[in-house]
């Protein structure tokens, strides 16, 4: 297994790792009507991690397709598929490509990069916790870590909003995205 000590932590040599699509949760959690929270997250989307000689300049380059958006209520569902959301027809994509690690400390990073929702790029902050690297039963060289970052929804065109009688809306403006991953060496 190719594994190296950097800076007190064990982490992979350089090379290309892919999502292991079985072993990674695309997540988000966003406000509703002010008092609770809804969780969801994209059944399909791909990534790929390149580990750099020198960690610092690796890179991530992801994908996750619009349409597999799942919140477990299909009309909700259907509604942030629309043009009033995530618009999928149109937009079948969310991309994120990184731009830079802009800082670091033990086992967690902070990622840079440009995040594309309907087509408006914004850059944003990945707060990054590397989770340690393995060999799965079947000789593979795995690498886990978890991600988080959050947005303002309508930065990037997504405005639909109702009024409530009691004041406030029924859909927040900050959206959490929360990444529990695990890759696999492809190279």
């Amino acid at each position: 297994m190719s594994i190296r000590e950097w800076e007190g932590i064990k982490i992979p040599t350089a090379g290309t790792f892919a999502l292991d699509i079985a072993h990674t949760r695309v997540g988000f959690v966003v406000k509703h009507m002010m008092v609770s929270k809804v969780r969801g997250n994209f059944a399909e989307f791909e990534g790929k991690i390149v580990i750099a000689e020198n960690p610092l300049e690796s890179g991530v380059e992801a994908v996750i397709k619009t349409a597999s958006i799942h919140t477990g209520v299909g009309d909700r569902d259907n509604h942030l598929r629309s043009d009033d959301f995530l618009s999928a027809e149109k937009f079948p994509e969310i991309t994120f490509r990184s731009a830079r690690v802009a800082d670091h400390s033990d086992d967690e990073f902070v990622l840079v990069g440009d995040l594309t929702i309907r087509d408006v790029t914004k850059e944003v902050k990945l707060k990054v916790e590397f989770g340690g690297a393995a060999q799965n039963p079947w000789g593979q060289e795995i690498f886990g870590f978890s991600a988080e970052t959050e947005i303002d929804r309508e930065d990037f065109g997504l405005t639909y909003n109702q009024a409530l009688e009691t004041g406030g809306v029924l859909v927040g403006k900050k959206v959490k995205i929360e990444i529990e991953g695990e890759a696999v060496r492809q190279a």
